[in-house]
């Protein structure tokens, strides 16, 4: 059985355009990847578990804020490796410098027997629609047209 996360695709309206918050995955193995690398906040959810109550916790806890308002369904996709993503889009605002993301630990380098700790998100930008489809996962970027489509 596939893995499955949930995720929350934020977005603002400036003048006459719609920009959206992406989160920079942290981590050695992202920290010279810009292009293609971003993600929407998410995580891996149980099956048990109310998948939009988990894109809630997931983006609470990759940025710091508790996010609220209309939530938008975005559907499905299946990336790459096989993980299935559910997401939202959900008008907010935020100062993307001020985010503060949890961490999680790794033995770094590897076969080091050392720990090291990463923030989750070691990155966060509001992006215009243009510049997000650059950087976003390819496999996330349905949701980009679906959220243009819905709002």
């Amino acid at each position: 059985m596939p893995k499955r996360s949930a995720g929350l695709l934020m977005y603002r309206r400036r003048e006459d355009r719609m920009e959206v918050l992406l989160a920079h995955p942290g981590g050695p193995f992202w920290a010279k990847k810009d292009l293609g690398a971003w993600s929407i906040p998410k995580g891996e959810f149980d099956s048990d578990e109310d998948a939009l109550q988990a894109a809630k916790r997931e983006f609470e806890e990759e940025s710091g804020v508790v996010p609220s308002g209309d939530f938008v369904a975005l559907g499905e996709v299946k990336q790459a490796g096989g993980k299935i993503v559910t997401a939202w889009g959900v008008e907010g605002d935020c100062d993307s410098s001020a985010l503060k993301s949890n961490t999680f630990s790794m033995e770094w380098p590897p076969r080091s027997g050392r720990m090291a700790e990463f923030p989750e998100v070691d990155r966060w930008g509001w992006f215009s629609l243009d510049a997000a489809r650059e950087r976003i996962l390819a496999g996330q970027r349905a949701f980009l047209e679906r959220l243009i489509e819905l709002v």
